[in-house]
């Protein structure tokens, strides 16, 4: 796949679905190896647990001059209130990722629903990782580093003795997402990797 000199995404939720943490490993796997330039920020609301949270994530072929997302080209929505707040901000082409357990409305049709927090729940037992299923949907979905150098980045970076539950949200979103027709929606072919995930 073609990729644009800059690429912008913007992860939205609340406190406590874990968007800085997916975000930060996102941005490390494709800063280590997608071979181009990255930048990553966050904010959060007024209370770190149930306010707003948002991470964005830039990278680019060039030098970045400005480290913020103004225009996503994806924006992943954990629920509805990040996907009300946010949707307007996203590129007239760009592609909405939402959670369909936690989304209702969706206002595009330029949108991929993913039960990111069910998934959790019945792949693992916890909903607690759900947004490791979300990073597993976006590392397909946005297709800038192979899966199995976010994987190796997630490893490194979840705490001691999560990492097998952390793999496998991660797996069971990446495969969730291996079911969309990316190209239908985005008009561009997704790219196969050598070591792509099984």
């Amino acid at each position: 796949m073609e990729r644009p000199e800059r690429y912008e995404i913007r992860l939205g939720g609340s406190g406590g679905q874990g968007i800085i943490t997916a975000a930060r490993i996102l941005a490390e796997a494709i800063s280590e190896h997608g071979g181009t330039y990255v930048c990553q920020s966050q904010s959060y609301g007024p209370e770190a647990r149930g306010g707003a949270s948002k991470a964005d994530i830039v990278f680019s072929d060039e030098p970045i001059d400005y480290p913020k997302a103004t225009k996503p080209d994806l924006l992943l929505a954990m629920n509805q209130t990040a996907c009300d707040t946010y949707f307007s901000d996203l590129k007239p082409d760009g592609l909405l990722v939402v959670d369909s357990g936690l989304v209702d409305q969706v206002p595009t049709r330029r949108a991929v629903g993913i039960p990111f927090t069910d998934l959790a729940r019945k792949e693992t037992g916890k909903e607690l990782v759900a947004n490791m299923v979300a990073l597993g949907a976006l590392t397909h979905l946005i297709n800038a580093v192979s899966p199995k150098n976010v994987e190796k980045t997630l490893m490194a970076k979840v705490p001691k003795g999560t990492e097998e539950l952390n793999r496998k949200a991660f797996r069971a979103g990446y495969k969730a997402a291996k079911d969309v027709n990316v190209s239908a929606l985005t008009g561009k072919e997704a790219r196969a990797y050598d070591d792509e995930l099984v």
